[in-house]
């Protein structure tokens, strides 16, 4: 065999093992991406309507988009014709469509996670205990400021409408996901992020609505694994 045959083998046999090494690596990725699927169904379901409603409301006519938007949304006016199909179904849309790549991201990180930590049952119970609290609240705050003269009475038709408050409970509850005294900082980090913007000469309804999450998360404690895998 000659120098130029050993060296074409040699880089033949070089590219065989690359090959083979890639395919390991991403049948290894497909795997992991699977199991991970699969441990969070909760999590990944919702992704998907968000990505179907965001997709109708990237395509629609601004009129359609409207009507979409305000029918869904738990305002004072449709809090009060259907409160049960908006407290479910405002969840399930974001207002900005473009939002989608940022709540897939925060979903993985926050959501899937604590389905993983409480199990899919528990981390649902205290994704709608703060959407629905934090709802309630802010709304009756929206009509004690109309009642009062504070706020516009256009604020019963307003959108109110996305995931956030969700997000905010379950960020509150894995509080108790964090070791300590880490524990501590994540919490006080969690609360002051919170509570700045009621702090602020902006502050709205929906700021108290995150605020109002995130203490509803504080409260879900009894939720959480009774043997802490880091901490207690």
């Amino acid at each position: 065999m000659t120098a130029d045959d050993s060296s074409r083998s040699s880089a033949s046999t070089s590219s065989r093992s690359s090959t083979k090494q890639r395919r390991v690596t991403a049948h290894g990725a497909a795997r992991f991406v699977v199991s991970w699927v699969r441990s969070t169904p909760g999590t990944h379901i919702w992704l998907l309507f968000l990505a179907v409603n965001s997709g109708i409301l990237a395509v629609v006519s601004p009129s359609v988009r409207s009507f979409l938007l305000h029918h869904n949304s738990t305002n004072l006016i449709e809090l009060r014709k259907h409160p049960i199909r908006v407290l479910i179904v405002s969840a399930l849309w974001i207002e900005v469509p473009s939002g989608i790549a940022l709540y897939f991201v925060l979903y993985e990180l926050v959501h899937a996670h604590a389905e993983r930590w409480l199990g899919t049952p528990r981390w649902l119970a205290v994704a709608a205990i703060a959407h629905i609290g934090a709802t309630l609240i802010s709304q009756k705050a929206v009509l004690m400021g109309i009642d009062y003269d504070q706020l516009p009475r256009s604020l019963v038709h307003t959108v109110d409408i996305g995931v956030s408050y969700g997000l905010a409970g379950v960020v509150g509850v894995l509080t108790y996901r964090v070791p300590r005294p880490w524990r501590w900082l994540y919490a006080a980090g969690a609360l002051g992020f919170f509570t700045y913007p009621l702090l602020s000469g902006e502050r709205s309804y929906t700021d108290l609505g995150h605020f109002t999450a995130v203490l509803l998360g504080f409260a879900c404690y009894p939720m959480t694994p009774t043997k802490q895998a880091l901490g207690d």
